[in-house]
């Protein structure tokens, strides 16, 4: 089995004339029709919003496509609320869940009008020290511990996560939080990541709604929302099925209709919170082969390298590759396909079967829209690539510039001399 790439070869020699390798390129068809199949997939809630996790790709051009689908942001830091309300995302249309927050941090969401999402109980008297006084509406980060299953299978161990409330604290909160004037609540709660089965967010969905339940008997809370947040995942590899986003959409409405409807909530709102589910097929790391080398094993060395995409490297993730203009060759070689860090991780393949590959051939990495180019980095001075948007009707834009020397020495500005003397170096 094999990944279709969402261009052709002749296409990204056109770009690369223009935009040299490496980059990150995006495909805005695909992007659309995705937002639109999640906003049909949920249709059925009247308050469904989904919030963008600006941290997987905090582009502001690709963000503002997912706005025109009514989109909001999920922010996670200050530089993440202040891209967002620079296209216009304020108030309702931004969530700010954040963890270990500065105070600072708390009241710029607080001053824009976001929903707070707390992640723990003590933050409910760092927030009321910050702002004199606690917002009407806020959210609180549920974490039931141990271990979630799916029937049998393990998907995740939220009891070794750093997130969230335990049951007792999330009632205590409730209970506090409604003590002190709040008068709209929400929930929320990610317990497993990148799940490629449907019946995750219905399974989540089951156990957040049952709280609801009980938190709204128990405490007396008006809960307004419930966000699913992510972990809705996507097929890295090539004999992954696909999650479908709209069997998914009906098995969250068979549990609401079951949980919340009997239970005279049938006006709670759905949120969720997806990036790489929004993101990740709709990007593409374009670089090109520009060495070779005969060792112990066959290396194939390419311009990009793992500061342009993190996940190999640190997770041992796998990206499926294909060679542009080999798509149907056979697999009959095995390589290593390396960056040039100074780094034996740096590897965005180890012993995969490729076809045969010749220097000057481009290499198509995929699933890089989410958590790729944002996870970049400047190790061994490497320079972030440029981000390039692939319009519907074939035109091509660059919505980021590659950065430059000047940016990777530009903090050093407070010392003129030497400043001055490496850009002219």
């Amino acid at each position: 089995m094999t990944k279709q790439p969402f261009t052709t070869k002749e296409k990204l020699e056109e770009i690369a004339a223009q935009f040299p390798t490496p980059f990150h390129l995006y495909d805005e068809a695909g992007i659309r029709r995705n937002a639109q199949a999640l906003k049909d997939a949920f249709a059925w809630n009247k308050g469904f919003k989904e919030y963008f996790a600006v941290k997987a790709t905090p582009n502001p051009f690709l963000i503002k496509i997912l706005r025109e689908y009514g989109c909001g942001c999920d922010c996670s830091s200050k530089t993440e609320l202040m891209l967002s309300k620079a296209i216009g995302a304020v108030g309702d249309d931004v969530m700010f869940s954040s963890n270990d927050t500065p105070a600072d941090e708390f009241k710029y969401a607080a001053d824009m009008g976001a929903i707070i999402n707390l992640d723990d109980i003590t933050h409910i008297e760092v927030l009321e020290k910050t702002l004199g006084c606690l917002p009407e509406r806020l959210c609180c980060r549920y974490n039931p511990g141990g271990e979630f299953k799916i029937t049998t299978d393990i998907m995740d161990n939220p009891g070794e996560a750093k997130y969230g409330m335990t049951t007792e604290q999330i009632f205590e909160a409730f209970r506090i939080l409604k003590a002190k004037g709040v008068k709209e609540f929400g929930i929320h709660a990610f317990l497993a990541s990148n799940t490629v089965t449907n019946a995750y967010y219905p399974v989540l969905a089951g156990v957040l709604f049952d709280l609801a339940v009980r938190l709204k008997k128990e405490t007396g809370a008006n809960i307004r929302f419930i966000n699913l947040s992510g972990g809705v995942g996507i097929p890295y590899r090539p004999d992954q099925e696909p999650n479908d986003i709209a069997e998914i959409g009906r098995g969250v409405k068979e549990v609401y209709d079951r949980t919340l409807v009997p239970a005279g909530m049938g006006d709670v709102a759905i949120f969720t919170e997806l990036g790489r589910f929004m993101m990740g097929p709709y990007g593409a790391l374009i670089t090109r082969v520009i060495n070779e080398k005969h060792t112990y094993k066959e290396y194939i060395g390419v311009d990009a390298c793992a500061a342009n995409l993190m996940r190999p490297a640190m997770y041992g993730a796998y990206h499926h590759i294909t060679v542009m203009g080999k798509e149907n060759a056979p697999s009959d070689y095995t390589y290593d396909v390396t960056g040039s860090l100074c780094e034996n991780n740096d590897k965005f393949a180890v012993d995969r079967a490729l076809p045969k590959i010749e220097i000057g051939d481009l290499l198509y990495i995929h699933d890089t829209g989410a958590h790729g180019f944002s996870m970049g980095y400047n190790y061994n001075g490497k320079l972030r690539s440029s981000e390039i948007l692939l319009k519907k009707n074939g035109d091509f834009e660059m919505i980021r510039r590659a950065e430059t020397p000047k940016d990777y020495f530009a903090t050093f500005d407070c010392f003129p001399e030497f400043y001055n003397k490496v850009l002219n170096a």
